[in-house]
């Protein structure tokens, strides 16, 4: 039996981390992987069918999310009103509905199988922001990391997914550059 689906943010965040960019791994390899990450966690059954279109859609869909949780390191209030983007072909094949539910519209997936199960990452990408999740969703500033996160910061600050790690990076580079530089040592 399946495992029930991960909270929304959990899902949208393992889901973007199924491509790890610190070792170019990828547990979205094949459609047999994809069929496998989604079963793991309830989206899809195991031997659901799945092929180099479904794969293409789950690595669009990835990736865009990615861009977009990138995009919530803007600084709220100054940031620009978003006009919003063309949705990319992985949104436009998923099968959702919007269906009439006591607590509200939400989105769910029609019908079953691989699509179904990135509509369901479609629907937990809605429901994150239903919720007021939406800007807490970030991606690593470090650029070889990437690694997404929720920022559980008071003032939604974080950049890092790990301080120990890419923080120290980030901060060991900007610190070298400066004492190549000269600016960054002491004047008496």
């Amino acid at each position: 039996m399946p495992e029930p689906a991960p909270e929304p943010a959990v899902l949208v965040c393992e889901f973007v981390n199924s491509y790890d960019v610190e070792s170019d791994t990828d547990a979205l390899s094949s459609p047999a992987a994809l069929v496998a990450w989604l079963a793991r966690r309830g989206l899809a059954g195991t031997g659901d069918p799945a092929g180099d279109e479904e794969l293409a859609a789950a690595v669009d869909l990835r990736e865009t999310l990615r861009a977009a949780l990138r995009a919530n390191h803007a600084p709220g209030p100054d940031r620009p009103p978003d006009r919003g983007s063309p949705l990319p072909r992985s949104f436009g094949r998923l099968p959702v509905a919007v269906v009439l539910t006591p607590a509200g519209p939400v989105l769910e997936p029609t019908g079953t199988g691989v699509l179904a199960g990135l509509a369901r990452i479609a629907a937990a990408v809605v429901e994150v922001r239903v919720e007021g999740l939406w800007p807490r969703l970030k991606v690593c500033t470090e650029s070889t990391c990437q690694w997404a996160f929720v920022d559980s910061s008071k003032n939604r600050s974080r950049s890092w997914c790990s301080m120990k790690v890419c923080g120290n990076r980030t901060k060991t580079r900007a610190y070298r550059a400066r004492r190549q530089t000269g600016t960054g040592s002491r004047h008496l």
